[in-house]
């Protein structure tokens, strides 16, 4: 699959801009699958996932170093290349509803495979395309199943978005932290 996931080429052939080939795992055997919204610039670069600022801060709230981190995480995202800088400047594009579907079978083909006994979706995108939830705050702290997974939602790290300035919403962060660092303590015990 990840031979596969390298080479991939769906998106551009499909006429989208990008701006990477597609990002993939080095590793298995993890036991849990964190599931992003698309990589960045600087992931796009690496072809490695969560590498920049927002991996950063991601590993901040889970209080783990790099490589413990992609010891226990399987990551993927909504779409798998770089989609370029929004048009707005701020922030990165948002892959269209297309570049999703394109994409989507990875996340299926990955599930299977992987089998993951934890998933950590990772803002409103990645969220919604998993569990069909709209709304950080209704979701963020809370803990869901998927197909017999516990899934605790995560916002997203990136500094583009406004709702991590909210006290509240920090709130509900660290709380989402914190059970996925029950969960995973679960696992390494079981």
């Amino acid at each position: 699959m990840q031979r596969d996931l390298r080479i991939c080429r769906a998106c551009v052939e499909a006429g989208f801009p990008l701006e990477s080939w597609p990002v993939y795992n080095e590793r298995i055997g993890q036991r849990a699958y964190m599931y992003g919204q698309a990589p960045g610039f600087e992931e796009g670069e690496q072809r490695r996932p969560w590498r920049g600022r927002a991996g950063r801060t991601l590993r901040g709230w889970l209080q783990m170093d790099e490589e413990e981190f992609y010891a226990t995480f399987y990551c993927a995202s909504v779409t798998r290349c770089y989609p370029g800088r929004s048009p707005s400047g701020r922030g990165d594009r948002t892959p269209t509803p297309r570049e999703q579907e394109l994409c989507s079978f990875w996340r299926d083909w990955e599930l299977r495979i992987v089998r993951p006994r934890l998933i950590v979706p990772v803002g409103g995108l990645a969220i919604r395309r998993l569990l069909r939830i709209n709304g950080l705050a209704q979701c963020i702290g809370q803990r869901y199943e998927y197909e017999g997974a516990p899934v605790v939602p995560l916002p997203h790290p990136s500094g583009a978005s406004g709702w991590l300035n909210e006290p509240a919403n920090r709130e509900l962060t660290a709380r989402a932290s914190e059970l996925i660092r029950f969960e995973l303590s679960r696992l390494a015990g079981g």
